[in-house]
């Protein structure tokens, strides 16, 4: 009697299934990484360039709206889109978009970058409006149809980012009567929820890992960190009281500080994939310094708004590239030195944005050049390494 040679030899594991489909397209990290460092490489000396009177470009929106807009809903959220469909998959053991479906994903925020530039304001806006909703509700599912309701609060974060991003195309076109930067301020506030929530959990994980010790949380300190920061955060946005804005801000700095400090950060030193995590949350704590300092008009708020937006989530939107990129592609969870001169070349880019016009006013031009020169080679290196793997199959043959 003859044996099907599909089942598996006694004693042994069934192989798991083999993989298919184009590589670049098994998971949404490969494509979703690749689309937003090319868009950070590029549109920053492009805005620079836009600002200082290099270049006559006329965006869609206005060009400070398109500046920002694009940093956030195209860059940043490319990243979460990609991080989260990917650690969805890992969280809740169900399968997420691939192959056609993912490639449809990913065009169609392609097709809201280009349009951002060369098209009628109504056809960006449609584009660039759909791609949150379908991605929220997705990742939603996928955690109901797992009870994986500690993560649902994310996907709820997703959608309302999805609110906000319509607001701001109402008010940019005089729809809704709001100032179009208050609702990039929510957007950027949300990103910043994100990272506090998700850097809670992985940077004292991944620093306990490195080092071999543990990082137990407290309790008290994990939940007055995001409540002080999410209630300094909608103060600021919606300019309400600024006194009162101030005082929250300033304590939720002190906090994330505190909280950081448990963290070990200078253990890390010699652990680049590390301490960059550490590094760009650092400047959380440092923006929502600046922030509270402009709320009694000490300083400018685009400090503020820069140290968030450029030292925080561009470090460990960077760090967190690098390290789920090597995970997931089956490589060693080490940098080398390129890879290190793309984290110092972040960390730099943010000290020149944000301190050296807060001690050198009159080097602002400079300081833009300078800094956007510094943010795109970061991410041009990003590309170098990482393009050959994220567009290739895992070298130890699994999916993903």
């Amino acid at each position: 009697m003859k044996v099907s040679m599909s089942l598996p030899i006694f004693g042994q594991t069934p192989a798991a299934p083999a993989p298919y489909g184009m590589p670049w397209l098994r998971l949404a990290f490969r494509p979703f990484y690749l689309g937003a460092a090319l868009l950070a490489a590029l549109i920053v000396p492009l805005w620079v360039a836009m600002f200082l009177g290099a270049i006559t470009l006329a965006p869609t929106p206005p060009p400070l709206l398109w500046h920002a807009h694009e940093m956030l809903f195209g860059f940043a959220v490319a990243v979460i889109v990609g991080f989260l469909m990917t650690a969805g998959k890992t969280w809740t053991g169900l399968a997420t978009p691939r192959g056609p479906a993912l490639g449809l994903l990913i065009l169609l925020w392609l097709s809201a970058r280009v349009t951002s530039l060369v098209a009628p304001y109504a056809v960006f806006a449609v584009l660039d409006l759909a791609l949150l909703p379908i991605v929220g509700l997705i990742f939603l599912r996928l955690l109901v149809r797992s009870r994986n309701w500690r993560n649902v609060p994310l996907a709820l974060i997703l959608l309302l980012l999805s609110l906000v991003n319509l607001t701001f195309h109402l008010s940019a076109n005089g729809m809704i009567n709001l100032a179009p930067m208050r609702s990039l301020y929510a957007g950027l506030g949300f990103i910043v929820m994100i990272e506090c929530v998700m850097a809670g959990r992985v940077v004292p994980f991944f620093t306990a890992t490195a080092l071999s010790i543990k990082i137990e949380p407290v309790v008290w300190l994990e939940r007055s960190v995001l409540a002080t920061t999410a209630i300094g955060l909608v103060l600021w946005v919606a300019d309400w009281h600024s006194g009162l804005a101030a005082a929250a801000l300033a304590l939720a700095s002190v906090l994330n500080l505190s909280r950081q400090l448990r963290w070990h950060t200078l253990a890390t030193l010699s652990r680049p994939i590390v301490w960059i995590l550490h590094f760009s949350y650092l400047w959380l704590s440092l923006g929502l310094a600046l922030l509270a300092m402009a709320q009694l008009g000490w300083v400018a708020a685009s400090l503020g708004v820069h140290a968030l937006a450029v030292g925080a989530t561009g470090g460990l939107i960077i760090g967190m590239m690098t390290r789920t990129s090597r995970g997931h592609t089956g490589r060693v969870l080490t940098v080398d030195t390129l890879e290190t001169v793309a984290y110092l070349l972040v960390m730099l880019a943010a000290v020149l944005r944000v301190l050296l016009p807060l001690v050198m006013p009159s080097w602002y031009s400079y300081a833009l050049m300078s800094s956007a020169s510094a943010w795109s080679a970061a991410f041009l290196i990003f590309m170098w390494r990482y393009t050959p793997w994220l567009v290739a199959a895992r070298g130890d043959g699994k999916d993903g």
